[in-house]
């Protein structure tokens, strides 16, 4: 009967690790939708700032490293918007606007996925806690039985 015992040990350590492996996959999805919420709090930042943006104004442009250079728009309708691997255009407001509202969208089709995934892992979750629970039973069920045969 020992035997049949420490199977379920074995079972029941394959699946603490399922589950723990389970739980880093969660962990870095849910990191991976707070960098994208934060991706989109920065475009709906950039989009009010050029819907006021006006030729003649000044702004402060950063350099990096936490410096900034007063600067004199001289064409509000020259807007550079990144648009991904590693290219730029040149867009008017509205363009630049759009632009950017369009990378918002493909943000929250990604977030959308990332949750159905998150969805799923919980569901798998769910499904191994439930087995070790069934696991657990029947050990202790096992343990009962060996000690009533002992007496």
């Amino acid at each position: 009967m020992s035997l049949g015992g420490g199977g379920g040990e074995s079972q029941l350590q394959e699946l603490a690790q399922q589950l723990e492996a389970l739980d880093q996959q969660r962990e870095a999805l849910e990191t991976e939708i707070e960098a994208l919420r934060a991706r989109q709090t920065a475009i709906d930042e950039a989009v009010d700032a050029i819907e006021q943006l006006e030729t003649g104004a000044t702004v402060q442009v950063p350099l990096g490293g936490g410096a900034y250079a007063r600067a004199t728009i001289e064409d509000a309708d020259e807007i550079v918007v990144e648009l991904g691997g590693g290219y730029a255009a040149e867009r008017d407001q509205e363009g630049a606007t759009s632009t950017l509202e369009s990378k918002k969208e493909t943000i929250d089709g990604r977030i959308e996925e990332v949750q159905s995934e998150i969805a799923d892992l919980e569901s798998e979750t769910e499904e191994l806690e439930e087995r070790a629970q069934q696991l657990q039973a029947q050990q202790l069920q096992q343990a009962q039985q060996q000690r009533q045969q002992d007496e």
